[in-house]
């Protein structure tokens, strides 16, 4: 019974918390890098606050339209990095969760698989 119990357990709302779980650290992981706002804002300025129009000689306006040029050119490579680092850790917390949600279901057989190897005589030292 107490067996039955454990294993109801485990294949039922453990398998379903750790699914939870994984999902819930991938929300975290989008919320944190914001893709989407920085895919909205990618050629932006960065970090400029004197981004408005200039007023006066040609000179000063030619210098204002290079330094917001700059600013989003800078802009747009550091929110293109930080969007392949996003999605990156998006991706690896998938295939590292993804493999542990199945390794979930294989966890419980491992002792009746040591039993075997066990009754066969296998050594692990010994290859």
């Amino acid at each position: 019974m107490f067996i039955l119990g454990i294993l109801s357990w485990w294949y039922g709302a453990g398998w379903r918390q750790r699914v939870t779980m994984l999902r819930e650290k991938i929300a975290n992981t989008m919320d944190y890098f914001s893709i989407d706002l920085l895919a909205k804002t990618l050629f932006s300025p960065f970090r400029q606050i004197s981004a408005g129009k200039v007023q006066g000689p040609l000179g000063v306006q030619m210098r204002a339209f290079a330094d917001r040029i700059i600013s989003r050119v800078i802009g747009g490579m550091i929110r293109s990095f930080m969007i392949i680092i996003g999605i990156a850790a998006i991706l690896l917390y998938s295939i590292i969760g993804g493999v542990f949600v199945i390794l979930w279901a294989a966890v419980p057989l491992l002792p009746l698989l040591g039993i075997v190897l066990f009754a066969s005589g296998w050594v692990p030292w010994s290859l």
